[in-house]
């Protein structure tokens, strides 16, 4: 049996003796993932009963369990990722590369035309530890959640994405300030100390 890097080790370490991991698991959370969001919801009041929640990004899902919990019965939840997510109840799922204009025709097939209030982006590429690929690849995830808030946000919508530091992070703000009245970062706890994501919150979208 092979046997596990140092770094691994201590990855596994970390995570299982992490406070976030404990409590996710203790509340039926899918990951410790959802307390990024419930703090910034928390603080900004993203969600309400009845809203329409794009989720990018989602698996394995426990950002639209909390979203669902907060929209209620008469809100919907429309969630995507590459990889398959267990399904949820009263969550619509297309699995794909949101890179691929086919998956975000897939999205917006589900919406039916429907606007949403929310759009929810917590989509990070594959890492490599090379500052100089991964940045690219993340700002380009972030560049395309932007792009799909002008395609599916309500007037007035809000969005928060995932974004990391680097190469890049200027021109998407400049990119979100032209597109919302309000554009300010958000570090919740929950985000390990040692990692260059923030959260990009834009709030009231402008009219086109």
């Amino acid at each position: 049996m092979a046997r596990r890097s140092k770094s691994s080790s201590r990855w596994l370490q970390e995570h299982f003796s992490d406070r976030f991991v404990k409590k996710a698991q203790a509340e039926g959370w899918r990951s410790r993932a959802v307390f990024k969001l419930e703090e910034a919801d928390r603080r900004e009041k993203l969600l309400r009963p009845g809203m329409t929640v794009i989720d990018l990004g989602a698996a394995p899902g426990a950002w639209s369990q909390y979203a669902r919990r907060r929209v209620g019965s008469t809100g919907r939840i429309v969630a995507s990722d590459i990889l398959p997510m267990d399904s949820l109840s009263g969550v619509e799922f297309v699995q794909g590369d949101f890179r691929e204009e086919s998956v975000i025709s897939q999205l917006l097939e589900k919406l039916g035309g429907q606007q949403a209030d929310v759009l929810l982006s917590d989509m990070a590429p594959n890492l490599s530890g090379m500052d100089a690929i991964d940045q690219p690849r993340a700002m380009y995830l972030g560049e395309l959640a932007l792009d799909l808030c002008e395609r599916v946000l309500k007037p007035g919508g809000s969005a928060l994405i995932k974004v990391f530091q680097g190469a890049g992070f200027q021109e998407l703000v400049t990119a979100a300030r032209a597109r919302f009245a309000r554009v300010r970062f958000l570090k919740p706890e929950a985000s390990r100390a040692r990692s260059a994501e923030m959260y990009l919150l834009a709030t009231e979208r402008r009219m086109v």
